[in-house]
């Protein structure tokens, strides 16, 4: 299933991909994507029917996000202040969007930061956006804004300086402006 987490070739994998595929001749089989949790590099890979994989013990941790430095980003349990890292290439793009302070669900295998879940949206500040121009009414009419982590996103004409607005982390796309 998609986003479990199995034993392949020795090593902790998340699935990312999963499709069962049932041809007219031969045997069923299920076709995989998986990313290395210790990597973070995807590879295929065709499980062959009564191919079994063990699922690996991966705990979620609700951790506040602390800080980043030019390779990790530091997290921190509230509740024993125990502190966790994890790589920035788990972390992937969603580090763009990281707030320093909020409380996020971090990913613990043997007593490592091996990544997150990451949430459907995220609410950003807009601390620079340029004006709209006077009459320029085009519908689908966009400019750009950074938000307060300094990520650029595309957004409507009507998005101002001091406006929050909903992310979508995963693609960095602007999903709708949120009441304060």
């Amino acid at each position: 299933m998609k986003g479990m987490f199995i034993e392949f070739k020795g090593e902790p994998h998340q699935i990312m991909e999963f499709q069962h595929v049932n041809p007219g001749k031969g045997g069923a089989f299920v076709r995989t994507k998986l990313k290395g949790v210790k990597t973070g590099k995807t590879q295929e890979f065709t499980f062959k029917a009564g191919e079994g994989a063990e699922e690996v013990p991966i705990s979620v941790h609700e951790m506040q996000y602390l800080y980043k430095t030019d390779t990790t980003f530091m997290f921190m349990d509230n509740r024993s202040y125990e502190q966790l890292s994890i790589p920035k290439e788990l972390v992937g793009t969603f580090g763009n969007f990281l707030k320093e302070g909020e409380t996020y669900q971090i990913l613990v295998y043997e007593n490592q930061g091996i990544g997150m879940r990451y949430p459907k949206k995220v609410r950003l500040l807009v601390t620079d956006a340029e004006e709209g121009a006077k009459g320029n009414s085009v519908t689908g009419a966009r400019k750009t804004v950074t938000v307060e982590t300094g990520v650029i996103i595309t957004v409507p004409l009507f998005i101002k300086k001091g406006d929050i607005i909903g992310i979508d982390p995963e693609t960095g796309e602007y999903l709708e402006r949120v009441n304060k």
